[in-house]
């Protein structure tokens, strides 16, 4: 009878609702941070041909003599990947900046990071130095590296559980749409053209100081200032305000509980990480999620979009319409992703994604084998790429983060974010730089190891990957403990695990 008046007694969550401040806070940094990651992955494709011609001509009157092909290429190669590699030492800055500064204040601080390159690359050619833009390249990359790995945290710590999955493909909502504005801003009737490209990379700079004036008026971390800064009352506001109700006690309790077994365990580093056995699944999803993310070539078809039309076929002046509905299929199919996943789940959406991602290498290896034969075969090649495009948009792309996100605690979640970080930006860097060299080698068949990939991950999943939609974090935490042979039931420091009985039997 006790312990029925004691579980009584609990409070009970209530389910969470989008409110004015949680959109704010969304709009705010997925517009000022994931926007300009997704700008800066197309922004160079429409005007490649003018840019390389400033870098051949800028070499010629610099050094009075021509630039080879394969210096050419390697410097196209370079201005491609030094985003990517930007953002692996961006990823290397998350552990220390999120903790010392938090969520919110990371980000505020990463616009140093947009803004001082947008004017390097918008005054690049009046200095006639194309070293400036490869540069600039790499410090915006360090901006997209800790804004693809904060926000989605920043924002899985703001959403409720019952909202967590679509709060938390918002910031590759965003990506798609900087995508998307990139490819219509480089269009050659607005600023693709040898008059207007450097403002159209300059551009980026605009989200960045928008981000500066808008996002201090949003909340820190509640979970961020209650755990690490030991602050319940500004915790108890933020929550309070996020909500847009004065009862957030079941959440705060949560909370608690989650920082007594914090204090226990102490803060993990991207070392001890690695190095914890209780951990060990969470972090080889992790890992094998963000390299089937990258390395299924979803970034080589954002770089090289024109290329692989031109091969496929397509007419010059058709090319750029062409990449502008494949970048709106994208947004609309992210969106689609946004509604679904509560639903179906992160799973399913997962698998889904790669295995249509799967076919659709397949199926283009093949349509760009037979183009030389099959006159309508450039019309199914632009269809393989928009099906291969919409199969990573609602799953591959947007999930990873948002699994990161949930299976780990507070102590650990920042290390887990740089781990993943890492990875991802060290595969899309590997991507970037070599896939030229792989497409004048293999020709059609460079796709065919994406396919593989894509396989082996599809695979990883089915076999390993448990659903994590609608739980705590202490849940999903349990979720593992089985898996990692850790004792059913407890944390590493030994207290109980919310939920238990519900979820034990989740593998």
């Amino acid at each position: 009878m006790a312990d029925r008046q004691e579980e009584r007694a609990q409070p009970v969550e209530r389910p969470g609702r989008l409110t004015a401040v949680l959109a704010l806070a969304a709009l705010v940094s997925a517009f000022g941070s994931s926007f300009q990651y997704g700008y800066n992955v197309a922004v160079v494709n429409a005007p490649a041909s003018f840019m390389q011609t400033f870098y051949f001509f800028t070499y010629r009157d610099r050094y009075e003599i021509e630039m080879d092909a394969n210096l050419q290429t390697l410097l196209w190669s370079l201005t491609v990947s030094m985003y990517p590699l930007g953002g692996f030492f961006g990823s290397l800055m998350v552990t220390p900046l999120v903790n010392k500064l938090g969520r919110r204040g990371t980000l505020l601080f990463n616009n140093v990071f947009s803004i001082v390159p947008a004017v390097m690359m918008g005054a690049s050619e009046v200095a006639k130095c194309f070293e400036m833009i490869i540069l600039a390249r790499f410090i915006v990359g360090i901006c997209a590296g800790l804004s693809s790995q904060v926000v989605p945290m920043y924002l899985g710590e703001l959403a409720p559980k019952n909202l967590r999955g679509a709060i938390g493909i918002i910031p590759q909502l965003f990506i798609t749409i900087g995508i998307l504005s990139a490819q219509v801003l480089g269009l050659r009737e607005i600023l693709g053209n040898r008059e207007g490209w450097t403002l159209l990379l300059g551009l980026t700079g605009i989200p960045a100081a928008i981000e500066l004036l808008m996002l201090p008026f949003c909340p820190e971390s509640p979970r961020y200032t209650l755990i690490q800064r030991g602050d319940e009352t500004r915790a108890k506001k933020a929550l309070q305000r996020l909500r847009g109700r004065d009862d957030v006690d079941a959440e705060l309790e949560e909370m608690r509980v989650e920082d007594q077994s914090e204090k226990d365990e102490g803060r993990l580093s991207a070392l001890s990480l690695l190095s914890q056995r209780s951990l060990r699944w969470q972090l080889v999803t992790v890992v094998v999620l963000n390299m089937g993310q990258q390395l299924s070539g979803v970034n080589a078809v954002y770089y090289y979009t024109n290329y692989i039309y031109n091969i496929a076929g397509i007419q010059e002046n058709h090319v750029q319409y062409v990449i502008v509905g494949t970048g709106a299929v994208n947004v609309l199919v992210t969106v689609a992703a946004v509604f679904v996943v509560e639903a179906s789940g992160r799973r399913l959406l997962l698998l889904c994604g790669f295995g249509i991602c799967c076919g659709a290498c397949v199926l283009l290896t093949v349509s760009l084998g037979l183009q030389d034969r099959v006159t309508w075969m450039p019309y199914f090649s632009i269809a393989c790429v928009i099906v291969y495009i919409m199969g990573h948009a609602i799953g591959p792309s947007p999930i990873p983060s948002v699994v990161t996100t949930e299976m780990f605690r507070q102590s650990g979640r920042s290390a887990a974010f740089m781990v993943a970080g890492a990875v991802h930006w060290l595969c899309n860097f590997t991507v970037g730089l070599v896939f030229p060299y792989m497409a004048r080698g293999l020709g059609p068949y460079c796709f065919i190891l994406f396919a593989v990939v894509c396989l082996v991950t599809l695979l990883y999943i089915w076999l390993l990957v448990p659903e994590t939609k609608n739980r705590t974090f202490l849940e999903i935490c349990h979720m593992f403990a089985k898996r990692n042979k850790v004792e059913l039931g407890l944390v590493d420091g030994g207290l109980p695990l919310e939920g238990s009985g519900a979820t034990a039997t989740a593998f």
